[in-house]
């Protein structure tokens, strides 16, 4: 059995190449000496973690927190902590992929451009945003972590 790098959290393993060629989607790439490269899949350990959305927030800090939770060649997901952040000021994200983002915490004031008013966003709030749909962030509360969890994909 080949040795690979587990891709989150770094730790050497052993991987019989039939398991790495079973979940060709969404693996990272990784190169064997003297061989082809293959796919591989986080190891054993990364694979039982049951991780909270809600653990490790930070009280307070000058950016937001943005965390990749999956992602494969044609989606990510990621976790966002925002604490009274906001877009700087005219600033606009025109981003090359589609989002659907939910308000899991906190509450968010989200403003597409040419639109009048900004959407508020309470938790359970989602929205799905087009791929180069001008936005950007008006606020997010600011004595408590908003927490949203996006999804960016491709067409």
């Amino acid at each position: 059995m080949p040795l690979f790098t587990c891709p989150r959290c770094g730790k050497d393993y052993l991987v019989p190449l039939a398991f790495c060629e079973a979940l060709l989607a969404g693996t990272p790439l990784q190169a064997r000496e003297g061989s082809e490269s293959v796919y591989v899949a986080p190891c054993s350990d990364c694979l039982i973690q049951k991780p909270n959305l809600f653990s490790a927030l930070p009280a307070r800090s000058p950016e937001e927190l943005v965390e990749t939770l999956a992602e494969c060649k044609h989606a990510r997901i990621e976790r966002i902590v925002s604490t009274g952040h906001a877009s700087p000021d005219g600033f606009w994200y025109d981003q090359v992929e589609s989002e659907w983002v939910v308000v899991l915490k906190g509450e968010a004031k989200l403003l597409f451009e040419g639109d009048a008013q900004p959407i508020h966003l309470e938790p359970g709030d989602h929205v799905t945003i087009p791929a180069h749909r001008r936005h950007r962030v008006e606020s997010t509360t600011p004595d408590e972590p908003t927490v949203w969890l996006a999804v960016f994909y491709g067409e």
